[in-house]
């Protein structure tokens, strides 16, 4: 009588059979392609523990992983070895995110270079021959688009190395990539000029303009950033009204009120106390006037870096 069978107790024999150093050395010699077969010295075989992966995989995680030494000692090889008695349309995948989670446990164990995971699947199941494509590139509807994709170099937005006439062509990006390029190399004011062309163009929106220059007071270097964002108002006038509530009043009259209170201390850490509690007024009052002009609180709390403690302090 034919007894019925499971895949757990499928998994269970195989798993048996090659967890045993010597029987998966006689796999790999058997069944590696020879290219591969070539750079692996089985002598080095060790058994490695499977259960890495991540926790949406727990339930698919690889049966056997044995790490071993290239044939001239210089790299690191996995060998990742699927036991499967049923056919999965998206097994190629699966087996490349078990190899990348190899390699993530290889860096985190503090290798400085990615191992060759050589993932191989043993199938037994009753459909013959194995009915999909172990090519994981093949899942994509255009596989030879993403074989440019992820065999070449990923797309690069390195603005260090932008000309600057360049990034003025970018549009909604120009005014952010302008200044994340400078923001640690030079005096924003040299940028004055660009970033009036820049505004003046329009495509900034109150909310971008308000975030960008709290990034330019709170990141940015400037001899007098009060005097960049007020020449910013003057001549930038459909913003003059948002530059001037945050350029007066967040580095104006916050600091004003915190170097005042701390003088009035008498010591370097009142002032510094000081001038702390000025800034949050500073802020308070920002954010204030923000939220009269309709802003939203989240927009408001970005825009200030106030918490939303310090937020709640403002009564409507």
């Amino acid at each position: 009588m034919r007894k019925n069978t499971t895949p757990t107790l499928h998994d269970a024999v195989f798993k048996q059979f090659l967890t045993h150093p010597e029987t998966a050395r006689d796999f790999l010699d058997i069944h590696l392609p020879a290219t591969l077969r070539k750079i692996c010295d089985l002598d080095t075989l060790q058994l490695a523990s499977g259960s890495f992966i991540e926790d949406d995989l727990r339930p698919y995680y690889s049966d056997v992983l044995y790490s071993l030494r290239a044939g001239d000692g210089d790299g690191y090889i996995y060998a990742l070895i699927e036991h499967q008695s049923s056919p999965d349309r998206h097994m190629a995948f699966r087996l490349m995110r078990y190899a990348i989670a190899a390699m993530q446990r290889h860096l985190d164990a503090g290798y400085k270079t990615l191992p060759l995971v050589i993932p191989i699947l043993f199938y037994q199941g009753k459909v013959s021959p194995y009915p999909y494509s172990m090519n994981w590139l093949q899942e994509f509807d255009n596989p030879e688009l993403a074989g440019h994709l992820y065999g070449d170099s990923f797309p690069l937005a390195d603005i260090t190395v932008i000309p600057d006439n360049e990034i003025m062509q970018h549009r909604r990006m120009a005014v952010l990539e302008l200044l994340q390029k400078h923001i640690r190399r030079r005096d924003l004011a040299e940028l004055l000029d660009q970033l009036v062309t820049l505004l003046l163009s329009g495509y900034t929106t109150q909310e971008q303009l308000i975030s960008v220059v709290n990034y330019m007071l709170q990141a940015g270097e400037s001899e007098d950033p009060a005097a960049l964002i007020n020449t910013l108002a003057s001549r930038v006038p459909q913003h003059e009204e948002v530059l001037m509530t945050i350029a007066e009043k967040l580095r104006l009259e916050g600091e004003q009120r915190g170097i005042q209170k701390g003088m009035q201390l008498g010591e370097l850490k009142g002032r510094e106390e000081g001038r702390e509690e000025g800034l949050l007024l500073g802020k308070l009052d920002v954010a204030r006037s923000l939220l009269k002009m309709g802003m939203s609180r989240d927009a408001v709390l970005e825009a200030t870096g106030l918490s939303e403690d310090e937020l709640a302090q403002i009564r409507h």
